[in-house]
């Protein structure tokens, strides 16, 4: 029987013709796995997943395997994007079973959802092999079977437990976190770590604010050399703009080629924030091409942003990217496909499989002469050109109200930083930093109005949408977190009182559903689903996790305006998190990240203007803002913006307001005025 062919998941739509008589996660799947008495097999990943795929060619896709799942087991599909609760715990239980987790997750459980055999990836035979044992322990050694399955709950509550030990994320641990990177930090390729290598977009946020607090030059380095390593390497799209999930090696060369919105999202913060700080050109022009991307790529019809693109095309990895030194000279011709052979990194020997190579930029191009540069986008534009021409990956086109939120964010501080850098020149590329930054400003606002119009139902939010229509799994904190967050940086870049609105609804629903004893947030709400286990993992991995996003937000807001409360809620969340910043600090990035805000107030920046497009004093609080500081710009007293609210302009003249912690500097008018405001410590 098909039950996944009206599924909202792209990833349970691959699935929907397999031999395996799949259900969705539901509760009627459990009542069947009761009603046969046969144990229950849930199978997790997602759309874009290279090693999912195979396993659903080999064994999914195989009668046979099909025949011995269907005999013994009841099948359940889960798109962990959408339901990255139920993902978590099995995560866990995974983790705690078998030490690693990744996905495809393979996990065996009794009717009642209790994990007793966890895995990933199984090649066919061993997959017939383990179905086969699983089936026989379950009739033979049920006892035995059922008790290991006691045994994983009980660790996976241990591991999602909350309470424990609280202190102050003050300067001293966050400086401790800082230097925690510094010694893991990979001085040769940047980054930390070996391979598989993934980009430390969280990690590089709060490296970039620790410099901009403390003057830290090996933070700042930190920061630059790792951006560049990544923006020169295979895993950024030379191309087209865009960075892929990971490296499979330990210098930035092949990627594992999917791309994911949530890690261009972060990592556009990451490029806007250093080209924020020092100017540099190669950051601007990263920065400029992932905000691209992300408008032109990952933007949907009905409204915001898709979630990922597949890793694969017609079942070949990375097939779309790769090039030999001869498909460059058939595309460019024999001078300039061996020049751009040179540029990229091209051999014969190729550095991807059969003699291909992902291109990395090998040469110095952000401040090269104009001549080489004009040719090097020549180039660029001719081989994108025939890429184009090539079978596409496909695209994951579900909306998820997390990683749009990310992807809000990003794109608001892109425009702001943007606007900071003026009108160009002839000869400068500025002029097409204008054309993207108008361009984004619409696909972030189409996003916004999505998030708002479609994703919120009856005051609660959704996790999913595809094609304009919600989905049922209900927001889990992080999407609260990164929407309210989105909506705040909404309100900063229109004026307009209703983004701040929605973010304090989201806010006060997340205070009431999903706080937990001490401070800290539960995952899922207090009538959600109920699992095996609560999640409420404190550490933030691919994406911030639940905590420090609802942190992020609740600071932005209480910026915005000057109600406390929702500042002491971030304080007693922060506070949970901070022992682990002191001693895991690659997996805080986003927690130290707020911390740095915090610390520095955050400033809350008014400037009172009729021109809030255009005025300088706008121009100098974007360009010069301390870490996590709200900056808005409007006329006196504009409706819905409180920071606006009882400020008039001193003489006449546009005016700023710059207060800390709520405590006020006097009103300013001049530029250098204001900037001397925001430099101090």
């Amino acid at each position: 029987m098909n039950r996944l062919a009206d599924a909202t998941s792209p990833y349970l739509l691959q699935h929907a013709d397999n031999p395996v008589d799949w259900w969705p996660w539901c509760d009627e799947a459990f009542a069947e796995a009761k009603r046969r008495d046969v144990p229950v097999l849930i199978s997790v990943g997602y759309a874009a997943c290279h090693w999912c795929h195979v396993m659903a060619h080999e064994s999914f896709e195989n009668e046979q395997v099909g025949a011995l799942i269907n005999d013994d087991f009841v099948a359940v599909k889960v798109d962990r994007e959408e339901r990255p609760d139920v993902d978590a715990v099995y995560m866990t239980a995974t983790q705690a079973m078998t030490g690693q987790g990744g996905w495809p997750m393979t996990v065996f459980a009794t009717p009642d959802g209790t994990p007793f055999f966890c895995g990933t990836y199984f090649p066919r035979a061993n997959f017939v092999r383990l179905l086969q044992s699983v089936a026989a322990a379950w009739r033979d050694q049920r006892d035995a079977v059922i008790q290991q399955g006691a045994a994983v709950v009980e660790a996976i509550g241990g591991a999602q437990a909350v309470g424990g030990p609280t202190a102050p994320l003050d300067a001293a641990l966050l400086d401790a976190a800082a230097e925690q990177l510094a010694k893991e930090y990979d001085a040769t390729n940047g980054g930390f770590g070996g391979a598989p290598k993934f980009p430390p977009h969280m990690n590089l946020l709060f490296l970039l604010r620790h410099h901009q607090r403390t003057g830290s030059p090996r933070s700042l380095e930190i920061a630059r050399h790792t951006c560049e390593a990544m923006a020169r390497g295979g895993i950024y799209d030379q191309l087209a703009g865009g960075f892929a999930r990971y490296s499979v090696d330990g210098h930035w060369t092949v990627p594992h080629f999917e791309k994911m919105l949530y890690d261009n999202a972060l990592l556009l913060r990451a490029y806007t924030q250093l080209w924020r700080l020092t100017g540099d050109p190669l950051a601007r022009r990263v920065a400029q091409d992932t905000a691209w991307f992300l408008a032109d790529e990952m933007s949907t019809p009905s409204g915001g942003f898709a979630s990922a693109l597949d890793a694969d095309t017609e079942g070949v990895e990375g097939s779309t990217y790769v090039w030999t030194p001869t498909q460059l000279i058939e595309v460019l011709g024999e001078e300039d496909g061996r020049w751009a052979a040179d540029l990229f990194a091209v051999t014969e020997a190729g550095s991807f499989e059969h003699g291909t190579s992902v291109l990395r930029l090998a040469r110095d191009v952000d401040d090269a002469d104009p001549a080489v540069t004009r040719r090097w986008q020549d180039v660029v534009d001719r081989l994108l050109a025939a890429r184009r021409e090539r079978p596409q990956p496909a695209r994951d086109d579900k909306v998820v109200a997390a990683w749009n939120g990310l992807a809000i964010t990003a794109i608001a501080e892109f425009n702001r930083v943007a606007d900071t850098f003026g009108p160009a020149g002839p000869d400068d590329a500025s002029q097409t930093l204008e054309g993207v930054a108008e361009g984004t400003y619409g696909a972030m606002r189409d996003a916004a109005d999505h998030l708002a119009r479609v994703h919120i139902v009856d005051g609660r939010l959704r996790r999913v949408s595809r094609d304009g229509t919600v989905g049922d799994p209900a927001g889990v904190l992080e999407d609260y977190g990164c929407v309210a967050e989105a909506f705040c940086a909404m309100h900063q870049i229109t004026g307009e009182g209703r983004w701040l609105e929605l973010a304090g609804q989201l806010l006060d629903t997340a205070l009431a559903r999903f706080a937990a004893p001490g401070g800290a947030f539960y995952d899922t709400a207090d009538d959600a689903e109920r699992l095996v286990s609560r999640p409420a993992d404190p550490t933030d991995n691919a994406t911030p996790s639940g905590r420090s996003a609802i942190v992020a937000a609740l600071v932005a807001y209480a910026a915005l305006t000057g109600e406390t409360r929702y500042r002491e809620a971030a304080e007693a969340a922060l506070s949970t998190v901070a022992p682990i910043v002191g001693r895991h600090a690659r997996f805080t990035g986003y927690a130290a990240t707020v911390g740095e805000a915090l610390l520095s107030g955050p400033y809350e920046i008014a400037v009172v203007t009729d021109d809030p497009a255009g005025d300088p004093l706008v121009a100098a609080a974007h360009r010069h803002a301390p870490p996590g500081a709200v900056v808005v710009a409007g006329r006196p007293g504009q409706p819905g913006v409180p920071l606006l609210a009882d400020r008039p302009m001193v003489d006449g003249r546009p005016t700023a307001y710059v207060c800390r912690g709520f405590v006020c500097e006097r009103p300013v008018t001049a530029v250098d005025d204001l900037v001397g405001q925001l430099g101090r410590r």
